[in-house]
């Protein structure tokens, strides 16, 4: 089955998690609730989908200088992903686990892969290793 190789952003393997691979960008700062850990855009194509200790494809975000706070919410309230893969690293994004991680918070690992091989893992459990290794659990 499918095992890639990912480029790390911010490191904190190995995760494992079933794959939510989003069918849409989404926005943080509205479009996911920190509190329940769901999509709360009513637009999303997977609104109301919890993303919390799921390992979360994103095949982009739609920017705004909040997404790290609400990440950070996610982190500290106990429904972040089990870990991210993103299409592109968002330095905005990837700030929140900074901080969580200086607050003394589990992170989950934050990785770089195609978005053009997310949907090999939907539906998968999916195990992320600490060298950025993405692979679906057998």
């Amino acid at each position: 089955m499918t095992a890639l190789q990912a480029k790390v952003l911010i490191p904190g393997g190995p995760a494992s998690g079933r794959a939510l691979v989003l069918d849409a960008p989404i926005s943080f700062w509205g479009g996911v609730d920190p509190r329940s850990g769901s999509i709360a855009d009513v637009r999303h194509p997977q609104h109301g989908v919890a993303i919390g200790n799921q390992v979360l494809f994103l095949p982009g975000t739609i920017g705004s200088s909040s997404a790290s706070a609400v990440l950070m919410e996610l982190v500290h309230n106990g429904n972040a992903p089990a870990a991210i893969i993103l299409h592109e690293p968002d330095a905005i994004l990837l700030l929140g686990l900074i901080v969580a991680r200086e607050m003394g918070w589990p992170t989950p690992p934050a990785l770089q892969l195609d978005r053009m091989r997310h949907a090999e893992f939907s539906g998968f459990e999916v195990v992320v290793s600490d060298e950025g290794g993405v692979s679906v659990r057998r």
